[in-house]
């Protein structure tokens, strides 16, 4: 078989990672309930340094080395993976041991390049020519179709058989992610788990049993192996109670033909269990805080109210801490991301669609609730700014989010950077003429200009990449915090993610668009897993996730309380949005 590497030459194996040497995820949260608590104490609850799982080193998603030699010893075997140190898709990768040692792929592509209509990639006319003018090679093997040492295409049966190790082989890490990333938008996580383990079985079978035994004590590492690639990559597959049953049987199966392999099975379903555990908790603690945050300011914008409650300069008036706590609260909610979420965000198709099982309801909440966040910070920052009687102080916490927005982009916080440039933009804000012109703009317009959304948001690219360089190459844990734009992420995993799911022509996958897809999203991984260095201010960051903000219509009349109606159309607007705002809060 040939290699499964999408860019030939241009990965590096794993390096070693010791599960035995890094804290596993512990749960952050105290309590396995979600009671609405006081807003004095739900965020001391709910982030406590000592507890956070991600307060210390993580494997968020380990990878065991895609060699053959890698697994010769059962010691080095179950010690030795990754973490996503770096992105699988910028690195030199070994090929596939499925291809044989003694055979060179170039000549083994001449002699098998015979793609037909019916079951190529490319027609036969344009392998001829890029063969020709050396523009490439393309070769089909089977049900997978090959260009220049790639993947390009295959048929699901194809790609399924070719996720399952034997005694002699096992997929390439980078195979292992894409497959299992895009591979929910065939069919549903249990049955390729179903398939895939079935098929490692049944290969193993000669009809004798005590060959049967040896064999399978033989490629029982291996497929242990690719069970804790998938539980550690993608655990959020395992809120399906099928998966967790199909878990549990294969366990029993290990446990006939390698105890040493059992053991494995089981720290590994209880590294699952923990991780579970902690993301249950975590998206109840984040119920509960929003629950608080979603209690409305006793009344609206009043002179005698504004000065009675306190803002963000009565907590922190240091714009390079208060940078430092969002990129915090950034970095916590990244980290419960699953890679699968992005994908299940787009599928044309739900898989999951006659499952009403736990697995459907919550298979994009983390995400959500990301999105949610940004949504906000955005308005918290209109509010503060709406809030206050008096033009100097408005003035005054127009310059200091200006500055938090600086130190963000310092320290590579682009979301957190673009929603402080979003609400200071809402046209709440916008409107006070009189504030901003006490403000210097300078280093505003400058900032703007960074996350300028024309030419698809070049500059913010650029800053990205330079962002991106510097974590590769850092000498800190400061200096590799990259947290991207979210919505726009988004926007481009969904521009990858578009006819992903389509099929050739032939019936194949196209698998060149599964590997950009996946490159995209290794990407994030690198940057999830990245701890925060900065201390914890719990007083802080209680008041940035807890503190009610106003809504649209409130914002509004907040801003014409600061600086009267200009025309008739903005008196207008005062007079409903007056009624309609007393007439809600009669009603509540």
């Amino acid at each position: 078989m040939p290699p499964t590497t999408p860019y030939a030459g241009k990965f590096n194996s794993c390096p070693p990672y010791n599960n035995n040497n890094h804290a596993q995820p512990q749960s952050p949260y105290r309590s396995n309930t979600a009671p609405k608590p006081s807003r004095e104490s739900v965020y001391n609850g709910a982030y406590s340094t000592a507890e956070n799982p991600y307060d210390v080193p993580q494997p968020h998603s380990a990878y065991r080395s895609s060699s053959v030699s890698s697994v010769t010893a059962k010691e080095h075997h179950y010690s030795s993976s990754c973490t996503i140190s770096e992105n699988l898709y910028s690195s030199p990768q070994p090929h596939s041991p499925r291809q044989h040692s003694t055979s060179c792929p170039g000549r083994a592509y001449r002699h098998t390049s015979n793609c037909n209509s019916d079951q190529s990639c490319r027609n036969s006319g344009a392998s001829m020519k890029a063969r020709l003018y050396g523009h490439g090679i393309t070769a089909s093997y089977g049900e997978m179709c090959y260009h220049d040492n790639s993947l390009v295409s295959a048929s699901l049966e194809a790609l399924i058989q070719h996720l399952v190790p034997t005694v002699d082989y096992y997929p390439d890490r980078s195979y292992v992610f894409t497959f299992l990333l895009s591979s929910r938008l065939f069919l549903h996580p249990y049955e390729l788990m179903t398939r895939v383990c079935h098929l490692c079985v049944e290969q193993q079978r000669s009809g004798d049993a005590l060959l049967d035994k040896i064999r399978f004590h033989d490629v029982a590492p291996k497929l242990v192996q690719l069970l804790t690639e998938w539980t550690e990559t993608f655990p959020y597959d395992f809120r399906d109670e099928r998966m967790m049953r199909c878990l549990k049987d294969m366990t029993l199966q290990v446990a006939r033909g390698d105890e040493y392999s059992w053991r494995a099975m089981q720290q590994m379903t209880q590294r699952l269990i923990k991780r579970l555990s902690a993301l249950g908790q975590y998206e109840e603690a984040v119920a509960a805080l929003n629950a608080v945050a979603q209690e409305r300011p006793a009344s609206l914008k009043s002179k005698q109210n504004s000065a009675q409650r306190n803002d963000i300069l009565s907590v922190c008036d240091d714009p390079f801490i208060l940078a430092q706590q969002l990129t915090h609260i950034e970095l916590d909610r990244l980290s419960f991301i699953g890679p699968e979420e992005f994908i299940q965000s787009f599928a044309m198709k739900d898989p999951l669609e006659n499952h009403k099982g736990f697995f459907r309801k919550r298979k994009t909440s983390n995400l959500e609730a990301y999105v949610n966040w940004f949504n906000r910070l955005s308005f918290l920052v209109a509010t503060e700014i709406c809030m206050p009687a008096k033009k100097k102080h408005r003035a005054r916490i127009i310059e200091f989010f200006i500055d938090v927005a600086q130190e963000c982009f310092n320290i590579g916080n682009f979301n957190s950077l673009m929603a402080i440039i979003t609400g200071m933009n809402m046209s709440p804000v916008a409107r006070l003429k009189k504030t901003w012109n006490k403000v210097n703009t300078d280093k505003f317009e400058i900032l703007e200009h960074q996350m300028d959304p024309s030419s698809n948001f070049s500059n913010y690219r650029t800053a990205l990449r330079g962002a991106t360089q510097r974590s590769e190459t850092a000498h800190s844990s400061q200096e590799k915090i990259v947290i991207p734009f979210f919505s726009l992420l988004i926007k481009d995993i969904y521009f990858l993610n578009e006819g992903c799911a389509n099929r050739l022509p032939n019936g194949h996958i196209n698998f060149e668009k599964l590997w950009e897809l996946a490159k995209q999203v290794s990407e994030f991984l690198v940057w999830r897993q990245v701890i925060c260095p900065f201390d914890r201010d719990r007083r802080i960051l209680q008041y940035l996730v807890t503190t009610p903000v106003f809504t649209e219509d409130e914002l509004h009349l907040a801003s014409y309380e600061s600086e009267g109606p200009e025309n008739n159309m903005e008196k207008d607007s005062r007079r409903s949005l007056r009624s309609s705002l007393l007439h809600r809060e009669n009603r509540s």
